[in-house]
């Protein structure tokens, strides 16, 4: 359903100046806020200056507390389908490198339309959570392990029905991916499915990215970046000449990679190169605004003020690299750089910006032994900084025009039940406190997305549909 235009009586929303009651906010018929009001909607006569405007269009009443969705900027939707799966003891030194080849195993199993449950199952659970747009890291290209699609990718289309029918927002990113370790060796047969050429990669992209600009379907919600899996997979000259190429077809494209998650990949990337990961990649002076690098674990200062200085995003998943046990990401030093740090739900093993968030300051104080630590004199309340500046930092990385409920932006807001128990008592300068420490994520009620409302009273439109098929999915991936 396309959206109408439409008014918001706002009771509390986090602005960028701060927390306002009373809002009134014009929303587009595109989806995208066009004019806020703080205070208007207590003052009668204000409040009416709208209505003047749009003749019989009245005022919607949001009870509670609004605040702008948060961008997921790093996701493997078909990962969902392995959570849970993969916490038990296989060797006496399991790691990262053994969790993949479980998550290979299952990459080899799954379809386009068990794909297309899974990955709207995970976004629904996105959309509960908070996430209101998401980066989908797609690697998966072939039928099997020769043959490619003749037409349409079916595996990409089911990433974008997936998120249609969720009403996510969607920045796709197809992946290149070439070869299995530096040096450019070939790819292991369990990795033939996610094999691209890189003009076909390419032209790929420039396909898609024409059709958006010709306005189709998903047009405002949908956007084509690019990401290139890591060092290891993309032969440096290949990275190159694809990111040159890329920034000739969009110079504005968001562009991922993968870069420095392990301690074993630094160590491999020295002895084939003579350099760590993130100083190749800053070697090739490369990254601008428009690049995301992902993870960033095993970062040095210098590094870290280097990407800083390019103005790239850094996104870090913090249930996923527990889970693997990469390694804690060094946030006090990259805010000391003034970095922008985003965050994803990368391995879906935790789908929930609050508890990302969360641990992302926890980290901090196990490391300093001391409290509060990602706070900042302008703001005092680490729950407010760190999620306003997660929101817009992923906005910046996943390129769409959200994060902040502000004119020109999409209206993806979050609607916080302010008589939950998680919330009982909140003054509003507290209400994100609440959210990442006092399990207040149990409070988001309603999401809209683009305008739209997609979540009501903590349901989707979809969850009945979804309650028969992921299971069934699920079930024979499992028998699989």
């Amino acid at each position: 359903m396309i959206p109408k235009m439409a008014i918001y009586r706002l009771q509390c929303a986090y602005l960028p100046q701060g927390w306002s009651r009373d809002v009134l906010v014009t929303v587009s018929t595109e989806g995208v806020i066009t004019a806020i009001d703080p205070g208007a909607a207590a003052d009668p006569q204000r409040a009416a200056g709208p209505l003047q405007q749009i003749s019989g269009m009245g005022i919607e009443r949001v009870d509670g507390i609004v605040i702008p969705g948060m961008p997921n900027a790093h996701s493997h939707a078909f990962q969902r389908a392995m959570a849970g799966n993969a916490e038990y003891r296989s060797t006496a030194r399991d790691s990262f490198w053994t969790w993949r080849q479980a998550m290979y195993a299952l990459a080899n199993r799954i379809g386009p339309e068990e794909l297309r449950v899974v990955a709207t199952q995970l976004f629904v659970e996105m959309l509960k959570a908070g996430y209101t747009s998401v980066a989908e890291f797609h690697y998966l290209h072939r039928p099997g392990s020769a043959e490619q699609y003749a037409g349409e990718n079916l595996l990409w289309e089911a990433i974008g029905s997936a998120a249609a029918l969720a009403g996510i927002g969607l920045t796709f990113l197809p992946t290149l991916y070439q070869s299995s370790d530096f040096g450019g060796a070939a790819l292991k047969p369990e990795q033939a499915r996610f094999a691209l050429e890189t003009h076909a990669f390419l032209r790929a992209i420039e396909d898609r990215i024409g059709a958006e600009r010709r306005g189709g379907a998903g047009a405002g919600v949908i956007r084509t970046g690019a990401a290139f899996h890591s060092l290891r997979a993309v032969p440096l000259d290949h990275l190159r000449e694809a990111a040159l190429a890329l920034r000739a077809i969009d110079s504005s494209m968001p562009v991922h990679i993968h870069v420095a998650e392990q301690s074993l990949e630094v160590r491999a990337c020295e002895r084939a190169t003579g350099r760590r990961p993130i100083e190749l990649l800053l070697d090739q002076a490369l990254l601008t605004q428009h690049w995301c690098v992902v993870h960033a674990t095993h970062a040095t200062v210098e590094e870290l003020r280097g990407i800083a200085a390019a103005n790239a995003t850094v996104c870090v998943s913090i249930s996923t690299e527990a889970n693997l046990g990469d390694g804690c990401f060094d946030t006090a030093r990259f805010f000391e750089s003034n970095g922008r740090l985003c965050i994803g739900s990368d391995s879906q093993s935790t789908v929930n910006p609050a508890e990302e968030l969360r641990w992302l300051e926890y980290q901090q104080r196990l490391r300093k032994k001391r409290r509060v630590v990602l706070a900042t004199k302008s703001e005092s309340h680490v729950g407010t900084r760190l999620w306003r500046d997660a929101a817009l930092s992923g906005a910046q990385a996943i390129g769409q025009p959200v994060g902040t409920i502000a004119v020109g932006r999409r209206a993806d807001w979050l609607v916080l039940e302010a008589s939950h128990p998680a919330m009982a008592g909140a003054a509003p300068g507290s209400a994100l406190d609440r959210l990442l420490f006092a399990g207040a994520d149990k409070a988001i009620c309603d999401v809209m997305v683009g305008g739209r409302w997609v979540v009501k009273d903590r349901r989707h439109g979809a969850d009945d549909q979804l309650r028969e098929s992921f299971p069934r999915v699920m079930n024979g991936l499992a028998a699989g």
